[in-house]
């Protein structure tokens, strides 16, 4: 019996020539993410020694610029941290800065067939560039940096076929509404994408799959690579990699075809998106106060894009404040010499810097009691953004641009037509 993707990767990485579900593997670790909660005073100790400098990439990205005097005390250990072991690839504040998995994405640190980490949850982030890149704890980070290893046990895979295109009112968060909807949870297990429509979507448009397959309580998530992918990375990293595929007689928990064409805009209700998703029509008309697009899941450029599209020559709701934000530096500046920034400004959107800001409910848009936010980002649970009696819906960037217009949950479709 053949193996899946993950299971390539991690035999790869731990020397052996086949792993199954169930095995407790060590690998070798290739990329190593720090972020500056890993450098908060109340955790961070002095690392003496790295396995290999060049395998970090540190981010200062959660709160960004420094939002309390913890958060600024973290800058400066991390600061000192890279000096110390001369990292490279370090993104302050500054040109450079932007949440960690949009970074990696930017800058292709995710080779296709590699093992990554990172202590954020949303670290599957990166399997959408063939990688088994997964969140990890904070101590077992500081053992992949001193160490350059860690261990995973392996866990069964799901595959989702993917086949179609979308239509343009409908996104690949809509794609992940459906499948939190129809499958549930899918802890201990890992998710595998790919198929024909591969060749339809954008490789921002597979990050936001991936990204939010940490709210599936997958292990890893990780995408077949195609021509698009292995140029994207090319073009941006210069370092050698082996993608990998899945063996004809891979053997899966499960294998379910998802028909993009059949997907429409979805909202998952608050508190949860596990079976909690409705069209949008069922709940259109709810009044919001705060509409949010932006995090490692949704602030990209296509997402920024049909976000403008649908607010151009419109004005956002007087009762409702519109936050965008960019997913990193590079993002934003490209939206801004493409106008896309000026449309959405016009329209009355706030626009701040590249952050986790709202999304964690850091800064940047907190909510207050009793207030509804719809939300383009990660997640949508009790007290996530603010206030526990909040209420966070969640869908598209697309829905949300259109219910900030009307200043209640709204079909987008209207706008994109």
């Amino acid at each position: 019996m053949g193996m899946t993707i993950i299971e390539k990767i991690l035999a790869r990485a731990s020397g052996a020539a086949k792993v199954s579900p169930g095995d407790l593997v060590s690998v070798r670790v290739d990329t190593v993410v720090m972020f500056d909660n890993n450098f908060l005073p109340n955790i961070w100790r002095e690392i003496l020694k790295l396995d290999d400098p060049k395998k970090l990439v540190v981010v200062f990205d959660h709160r960004v610029p420094a939002s309390d005097i913890p958060s600024a005390i973290s800058h400066q250990n991390g600061r000192r941290f890279v000096e110390k072991f001369s990292i490279e690839r370090f993104h302050d504040v500054g040109p450079k800065q932007g949440i960690c998995h949009v970074l990696v994405a930017d800058h292709a640190y995710a080779l296709p067939g590699t093992v990554l980490v990172c202590s954020d949850s949303h670290t599957c982030s990166a399997g959408a560039f063939n990688c088994a890149a997964r969140g990890v704890g904070a101590p077992d980070i500081m053992y992949a940096a001193t160490k350059g290893e860690t261990w995973y046990r392996v866990g069964e895979t799901v595959r989702y076929q993917l086949e179609g295109a979308l239509s343009p009112a409908v996104s690949m968060k809509d794609v992940f509404l459906h499948i939190a909807e129809t499958y549930g949870e899918h802890t201990n297990t890992n998710v595998e994408y790919g198929g024909p429509a591969l060749s339809n979507l954008s490789i921002n448009a597979r990050r936001t799959l991936a990204t939010m397959s940490a709210e599936l309580s997958a292990e890893f998530a990780t995408f077949e690579a195609d021509e698009v992918l292995l140029d994207y990375v090319r073009a941006r990293n210069p370092a050698p990699f082996e993608a990998q595929a899945p063996d004809a007689d891979a053997k899966y928990a499960d294998v379910r075809t998802i028909k993009l064409d059949e997907m429409e805009p979805l909202v998952a209700l608050p508190d949860t998106v596990l079976n909690n998703s409705r069209p949008v029509a069922e709940v259109a008309g709810e009044r919001i106060d705060q509409a949010f697009i932006g995090s490692c899941a949704n602030g990209t450029l296509d997402d920024l894009t049909v976000a403008a599209k649908v607010v151009a020559g419109r004005r956002v709701s007087p009762k409702v404040r519109l936050i965008v934000t960019p997913g990193s530096q590079t993002i934003y500046r490209e939206a801004v010499s493409k106008g896309i920034i000026a449309t959405l400004i016009e329209a009355g959107a706030v626009i701040t810097n590249p952050t986790c800001g709202a999304c964690s409910g850091g800064h940047l848009g907190v909510l207050g009691p009793n207030e509804t936010c719809i939300t383009a980002s990660t997640r949508n649970f009790k007290g996530r953004m603010g206030d526990p009696s909040a209420r966070i819906f969640m869908a598209s960037p697309a829905t949300v641009a259109a219910s900030a217009l009307k200043g209640a949950i709204a079909d987008p479709s209207e706008f994109l037509r």
